[in-house]
């Protein structure tokens, strides 16, 4: 266990002044016998510390280098921030706060806070459901008639970018301890978007892929130029 200032102090006490001084090792059987449950202190550790008072006339630790610790308050109003706003940013809270962002991060991490992204789910109407298994028993009756049905499918897939302030999933959280299984239905044609699409499918035994450059439009038309790659 290490010597705080008040343990310095006392062996300074036991060294004397004047005429009345102890040796390093009478000190250190001094300092066992008043205290026999810590660890023996060593003549180094008191000659350290006789030579620190002689040159610097205190005992006190010297200033630690590096950024200085969070206090108790800080990190009460960066939890509080979260709770206010779970889709707070570290950017923002920093900002707020006037602290580094890595330090709102590891606060947050002490405190496991963990942001969790939204889900975002198809809006789906009252009929969607049995034409979803309609489609699926379509598929599994072309499949066992065709056994190359499926390699000339076009299988493709989209992004889809708002520019009205519509939810991103990208730059997005949730705080919190636990996952609030957050999610949100969206429109797939929505208006004021940029889409990017990709396709594949197989020919002739070779895969092919098509692409869709990204675009700006108000409503889908069904005409986008693909490129095959």
């Amino acid at each position: 266990m290490p010597l705080n200032e008040r343990d310095r102090i006392e062996i300074l006490m036991m060294i004397g002044v004047g005429d009345r001084m102890r040796t390093q090792q009478e000190v250190c059987r001094l300092f066992h016998e008043m205290h026999p449950d810590r660890e023996p202190v060593s003549q180094s550790t008191v000659s350290r510390i006789e030579r620190k008072y002689r040159e610097l006339g205190h005992v006190r630790d010297a200033p630690r280098q590096g950024r200085p610790k969070i206090n108790e308050n800080v990190q009460q109003d960066v939890i509080l921030s979260a709770l206010e706003n779970p889709h707070c940013t570290v950017r923002q809270v920093s900002r707020d706060l006037n602290i580094g962002k890595s330090s709102v991060s590891n606060i947050f991490k002490k405190v496991k806070y963990h942001p969790y992204r939204v889900r975002l789910i198809h809006e789906l109407a009252e009929d969607d459901f049995d034409r979803r298994t309609e489609f699926c028993e379509y598929m599994m009756d072309h499949n066992n008639q065709n056994n190359g049905f499926i390699a000339n499918i076009l299988f493709s897939d989209e992004a889809t970018f708002f520019l009205n302030g519509h939810v991103n999933r990208q730059n997005t959280r949730y705080w919190s301890q636990e996952n609030p299984h957050w999610m949100q239905e969206y429109h797939t044609q929505h208006p004021q978007k940029v889409n990017v699409w990709a396709g594949s499918t197989e020919i002739n035994g070779d895969k092919s892929y098509t692409y869709s450059p990204p675009s700006p439009t108000r409503e889908y038309d069904g005409k986008e130029n693909k490129k095959e790659l």
